[in-house]
């Protein structure tokens, strides 16, 4: 018998769900990192671990590895060579290795038209009509990601630098940041200077903690992501459609925060990204249609 695998493979972990043809998932298994521009072998390792553990699941032999037809949503995989050089690592017997935020948006909006944000660490925007995908951001917090985490709270410590130095008023918020680097500016600044995305993401719930108090920086920097993530919608977004979901950590806690214009199109997420990936395995291999045979 032939089976289906669909991976979703991002930062901080890995889940692989083998599936018949029809798409009915008969095992999941889960492992670390899947980062393919961050360690390929590492994500290529951990993308075997959770097959095995999803073949392990279903009650199938690991030597069917070769025999699977793969659907694999990954980050990294929409920079340079990164998706063509791990496809050839591979053992499966074919293999389609997109981004994870195709995979983020078959779970979300099904075979409709729509779009979606994801916002966690980092942000990119994705949408489609008919068949045109297209994708926006996401070129990393440095340069790109408005409204991610990491940006979010690369922005708080600069905003409680310049309380600390009185160029700009200082809030609860400012003060609790300093208090966490035991109110000394240099701590912050050594920080900044090793910190990884993650690392500056984990400020971002402090924004909107504080926010719900009416903190006034916490409010403005979340008046500048929600601009900015609407700027990203304006652009993208066609105003024909009518699905628009938010996704990843910090999707849910924007949603309320979207102009009227935005919140009447707002959807829960018909699935995961998991399920995603599963749907377009379905689509690539288990059926023939051409309009079915590309992701």
């Amino acid at each position: 018998m032939t089976y289906l695998l669909g991976i979703d493979g991002g930062g901080t972990g890995c889940r692989a769900a083998l599936a018949d043809l029809s798409g009915r998932i008969l095992g999941v298994g889960k492992s670390g990192s899947a980062n393919i521009m961050t360690d390929m072998e590492t994500a290529r390792r951990n993308i075997l671990n959770a097959t095995e553990a999803a073949l392990k699941e279903a009650g199938i032999a690991n030597s069917s590895i070769s025999t699977l037809s793969a659907v694999l949503g990954l980050a990294g995989a929409n920079v340079g060579d990164n998706a063509a050089n791990l496809k050839a690592a591979l053992p499966f017997k074919n293999a389609v290795v997109s981004s994870d935020g195709l995979i983020a948006l078959q779970g979300a909006i099904g075979d409709n038209d729509g779009t979606v944000v994801i916002l966690g660490t980092g942000s990119v925007f994705i949408t489609r009509d008919g068949d045109d995908v297209r994708y926006a951001g996401g070129w990393g917090f440095k340069v790109s990601d408005l409204g991610g985490g990491a940006r979010l709270g690369r922005h708080l410590l600069e905003q409680s630098l310049l309380a600390y130095d009185r160029f700009q008023p200082a809030s609860p918020l400012t003060e609790a940041v300093m208090l966490r680097f035991e109110n000394n500016p240099h701590k912050i600044v050594q920080f900044a200077h090793s910190a990884s995305p993650s690392d500056f993401g984990t400020f971002a719930p402090l924004i909107f903690e504080y926010a719900a108090k009416d903190d006034a920086v916490a409010l403005a920097l979340l008046r500048t992501a929600v601009d900015q993530i609407e700027q990203g919608l304006d652009a993208i977004m066609s105003v024909r459609q009518t699905r628009l979901s938010l996704l990843g950590g910090l999707g849910p806690f924007y949603e309320k925060r979207l102009s009227p214009r935005y919140q009447g199109k707002l959807q829960k997420p018909l699935n995961d990204a998991l399920t995603g990936a599963v749907q377009l395995a379905v689509k690539n291999f288990a059926l023939s249609s051409a309009e079915y045979t590309h992701v």
